[in-house]
């Protein structure tokens, strides 16, 4: 296989506490947003060599891939900063996706409207599920793998605005009917988990009934006790997936 295409990009925003960046492989196709697992940054996924098995629907011009750093994660993950401090860079995480990544996206790909993918995996998935909740007019499809959806053991018990409005556990029971509820109900979440080690499928049933409860369409596949929480897997997950949705 040829060596894939591949561009960065960089620049400062207010909405993070650090530099955004941005990474690309491929020249057409559907594009997907990867998130990064934990504190990963927005090459993990090209180490851990999910975008050579990836290759062949970006080659065909199936897909075009873009990953960002996970900066949101790692702030929760460090453990050296307050519950509303990481709440609030989680909230403008989201922002800066809708508002600049996607825009960049769109950009890149020649079209002002184009429908953007989500996909990750741990708490990958979460952002992958959040960004699609929260803006359904530019995410028609996530693919959560293997998913922590509930972020509240990082609150030491103290809920705050930025936070629930973060959370789809948390916010989504209580959407009104409207606008976003309406564009959310025509998207479709695939969820799928492994059932052995460190894997907690119980985590993808509460989010995926959470989902179900407010009409959106979602689906879990379990791949049962031989998959765990690791790359192995999946590299396995995401390109049947990507082949089957994109």
């Amino acid at each position: 296989m040829a060596e894939i295409a591949k561009q960065n990009w960089s620049w400062n925003t207010q909405r993070l506490p650090e530099p955004a960046r941005v990474v690309r492989w491929g020249h057409f196709g559907t594009p997907v947003l990867l998130f990064p697992t934990g504190s990963g940054d927005y090459e993990e996924v090209e180490r851990f060599h999910l975008v050579r098995v990836l290759g062949d629907l970006i080659e065909a011009g199936r897909i075009k891939l873009y990953s960002v750093d996970s900066i949101a994660g790692k702030t929760w993950l460090q453990g050296s900063y307050s519950p509303e401090y990481c709440s609030r860079v989680q909230n403008l995480f989201d922002g800066y996706i809708y508002n600049e990544v996607v825009p960049l996206i769109r950009k890149d790909c020649n079209a002002s409207n184009i429908e953007v993918i989500s996909a990750g995996a741990s708490i990958g998935a979460f952002n992958a599920v959040a960004s699609i909740c929260r803006h359904p007019d530019a995410f028609r499809l996530a693919i959560a793998m293997s998913g922590t959806y509930d972020l509240s053991k990082y609150l030491n018990g103290k809920f705050n605005q930025d936070f629930h409005f973060s959370s789809p556990l948390h916010y989504l029971p209580g959407l009104d009917q409207g606008p976003q509820l309406e564009r959310l109900r025509q998207r479709f979440i695939v969820i799928p988990t492994g059932e052995g080690d460190y894997e907690d499928p119980g985590e993808s049933w509460r989010i995926a009934n959470v989902l179900g409860a407010k009409g959106v369409p979602n689906r879990v596949d379990l791949w049962g006790k031989d998959r765990h929480h690791n790359w192995v897997t999946w590299r396995e997950m995401l390109p049947k997936y990507l082949s089957e949705l994109a």
